[in-house]
C-alpha cells in the first residue's frame, strides 16, 4: 500500500490528524521529525544550535529516504521538508496531503511549544509569514489532495481525508 505523507507549515495538524488518520486506517504513524530526535537522542532545536538549518536538512533528507521505502504508514513531515528538490522527489513516492492552514491558527498552535527553533527570538506572526510565502506555492504543487485543517475538528479533517481516499 502506497504511503500517505502529510505536508504542511508547523501548527497545520501534521502530528495530530497523522495519527488519528492513521488509527482510522489501521496503518502505523510516524513523525519524521520525532523520528530524527528520537534517533540522534535530542531535540530539533539542539540540532539547529549545534549544526545549523542545513545540518538538520540534511538529516531530514536521510530519515524522508528511510521512511519513504516503507509501504503503509501515514507520514507526517517537517514544515520545511518540501523546500529541497530531493525530497519532493522522495515524497511523491506516496499520496501527498496538504494540510493547509492560516497564519492565525498556525499562532495559536505553535505559540507555547517551545520545539520551534524557526520562531526563535523572531516575530513569529512575521516569520510564519515569510515561510508560507516561501513554502506555500510548493505545499500547493506536491499535494495530491488539499484539505484546509484551520479550526476544524481534527476528527472532520479525518474523515475529508478517508473520503477523498476510497474514491
Amino acid at each position: 500500500m502506497q504511503n500517505i505523507i502529510l505536508i504542511g507549515p508547523m501548527g497545520s495538524g501534521k502530528t495530530t490528524v497523522g495519527k488519528q488518520l492513521a488509527k482510522r486506517l489501521r496503518l502505523d504513524f510516524v513523525d519524521s521529525d520525532h523520528m530524527i530526535e528520537e534517533r540522534c537522542g535530542v531535540s530539533i532545536s539542539t540540532i539547529f544550535d549545534i549544526e545549523g538549518e542545513d545540518g538538520f536538512r540534511k538529516r531530514e533528507t536521510k530519515m524522508l529516504g528511510e521512511l519513504c521505502e516503507q509501504n503503509g504508514i501515514v507520514l507526517a513531515t517537517g514544515g520545511g521538508a518540501i523546500t529541497k528538490e530531493e525530497n519532493r522527489i522522495l515524497l511523491r513516492k506516496g499520496y501527498v496531503i496538504y494540510l493547509k492552514t492560516s497564519i492565525e491558527t498556525q499562532i495559536a498552535r505553535t505559540q507555547k511549544n517551545y520545539n520551534r527553533p524557526l520562531l526563535d527570538n523572531v516575530d513569529a506572526e512575521e516569520k510564519l509569514r515569510q515561510l508560507m510565502e516561501e513554502r506555500g506555492a510548493l505545499y500547493e504543487q506536491e499535494a495530491d489532495l488539499v484539505v484546509v485543517s484551520g479550526e476544524r475538528i481534527v476528527s472532520k479533517v479525518v474523515d475529508e481525508i478517508v473520503e477523498a481516499l476510497d474514491k
